[in-house]
């Protein structure tokens, strides 16, 4: 029920020592401000490595090579690894009850592109229909390499996004011809990345098709696979580092290449990299709690320390409530009630200034690992209601010794 004496008795007693409301109130609504500014960050450092991590697949093994630095089976080191066909058949064949999506690669950097008299300069790449998926490439027009291109050598073309208004300027590219080093290949689609410009940046034509043109054999640069997920995420972790070690094995015995070779055969596991990524970025949101925690810890300090000299300062008032009859719950609720407002009114004011911080600044931050910071509300409410309680706490401590005072002693207080 609604006291309204009561409210005027809290108010009156807050505006007698106005620097030290103000203070302790302060120190609240700074531990909840520092806690939702720490929280958004954690959460934009969740988004931001997400984002990176979206911008290919996340289940990803890569094979690529390098050059020998041990001797092995009387080879000297130094010899350059070429990865051939063969190499990508033989795993494909052998781990395609684990593979979901795959694709060998032929890359020329920097090619020469152009368009009636518009050229540029981009990464041309023979691959095979599973790099649509690999890439996580969204087609805006037209299609993506299928296997009938690959199968006929067709000279066909995707191209991305950037490619598309570099040369077209904005005319429709599907169907057109463009010319690869004096070679005519009509372009079937147009790709968006995740990536950016830089995917964006480039231009994918069947496998067969760039080996033949290019004079490439039966040579490839790397390969990908990205390999079918189980539902629990180290499980998973756990079978694509197996996969991966078994293919980087399986690779280097058909190169002849030392065992602990590590130049020669590289492999990268996207999956495990991303665990490692995500456990530090737990670990930061952790470490962001303990220490936004702990100042909320201080200021519920303060609050208890406050309501304990606010008791001893109202002794012999309390006495004499007590003396006239007032019930130890009605000493109770008069403390506990201011400590509760103090708590609750600060801690709304640090929640809706560090929200609104959010709201201002966080689109303006521009960052590859933070990206929207912000607090779901939920969870800002819950630690508001969090602090309050706690509060309560830091306030029912002096209630109870101001309940338990005895008139006598009280009236004799000085």
């Amino acid at each position: 029920m609604f006291d309204l004496e009561r409210w005027q008795e809290i108010f009156e007693t807050l505006s007698k020592n106005k620097l030290r409301t103000f203070l302790t109130g302060l120190s609240v609504a700074s531990g909840i401000f520092i806690l939702v500014i720490l929280l958004g960050i954690s959460t934009g450092i969740q988004n931001g490595v997400r984002s990176q991590f979206q911008r290919d697949a996340t289940n990803l093994i890569s094979i690529w090579a390098g050059s020998t630095t041990k001797e092995y089976k009387g080879l000297n080191p130094g010899r350059r690894i070429q990865l051939k066909n063969d190499d990508f058949n033989a795993v494909s064949t052998k781990y395609a009850d684990n593979i979901e999506h795959e694709s060998a690669f032929y890359t020329i950097w920097g090619g020469l592109v152009n368009y009636k008299n518009e050229s540029g300069n981009y990464r041309i790449q023979g691959i095979l229909p599973g790099n649509q998926f690999i890439e996580n490439a969204d087609i805006t027009s037209g299609r993506f390499i299928n296997i009938a291109d690959v199968e006929g050598l067709k000279k066909v073309a995707v191209i991305g996004n950037k490619v598309s208004q570099d040369l077209f300027k904005g005319e429709d590219p599907i169907g057109k011809n463009i010319s690869l080093y004096g070679i005519n290949f009509k372009v079937v689609g147009v790709f968006y990345d995740p990536g950016g410009e830089r995917d964006e940046s480039k231009v994918f034509m069947p496998l067969t098709t760039a080996q033949l043109a290019f004079n490439g054999g039966d040579n490839i640069r790397n390969m990908m696979f990205t390999l079918k997920m189980s539902d629990n995420f180290d499980q998973a972790v756990a079978e694509s580092q197996a996969i991966a070690t078994a293919i980087e094995s399986e690779i280097k015995q058909r190169q002849t290449v030392a065992p602990d070779d590590t130049n020669a055969v590289r492999v990268n596991n996207t999956l495990e990299e991303a665990k490692k990524i995500y456990s530090l970025v737990g670990t930061i949101s952790a470490v962001f709690w303990f220490v936004g925690i702990g100042t909320i810890i201080a200021g519920v300090v303060g609050v208890g320390n406050i309501m304990l000299i606010i008791v001893k300062e109202r002794t012999k008032e309390i006495g004499i409530r007590k003396a006239l009859g007032a019930q130890p719950w009605s000493i109770v609720g008069m403390i506990l009630q201011e400590s509760v407002f103090v708590t609750l009114l600060s801690g709304l004011l640090g929640l809706i200034l560090g929200l609104a911080l959010l709201e201002l600044v966080g689109p303006l931050i521009q960052s590859d690992f933070i990206e929207y910071p912000q607090v779901d509300f939920n969870t800002a409410i819950t630690t508001v209601f969090i602090l309050v309680f706690a509060g309560a706490i830091a306030g029912f401590i002096p209630a109870y010794r101001a309940a338990k005072i005895k008139p006598i002693v009280a009236l004799r207080d000085e």
